[in-house]
């Protein structure tokens, strides 16, 4: 997961990560590749893991939800879209 998230900040990194904790890895940079500070690194890491955790309905359910609202003049905060989409948001808050 560290260089996947180095990677992600720098596509063209070349490193060589010794352990699999952030805090406790060492990071060997290589090649002239400029080094990211294990902040921005771990950063990265839960910015990740956020995003993969907030899984949100298909798009089709979504608009399907938002037809079946708009019908019944639900196009607020009592539809079943905006309660479907502020779950996802409430059960994996941003940190």
């Amino acid at each position: 997961m560290i260089i996947q998230a180095i990677r992600k900040i720098n596509p063209n990194a070349i490193v060589s990560v010794s352990g699999t904790d952030i805090d406790t890895c060492t990071i060997q940079w290589l090649e002239g590749t400029a080094e990211i500070s294990k902040a921005d690194i771990k950063a990265k890491i839960n910015e990740t893991q956020y995003q993969r955790d907030r899984v949100y309905p298909s798009i089709t359910e979504q608009l399907d939800l938002l037809y079946h609202d708009m019908l019944a003049d639900k196009g607020d905060k009592t539809g079943e879209w905006f309660k479907a989409v502020k779950k996802v948001k409430d059960d994996n808050p941003k940190e």
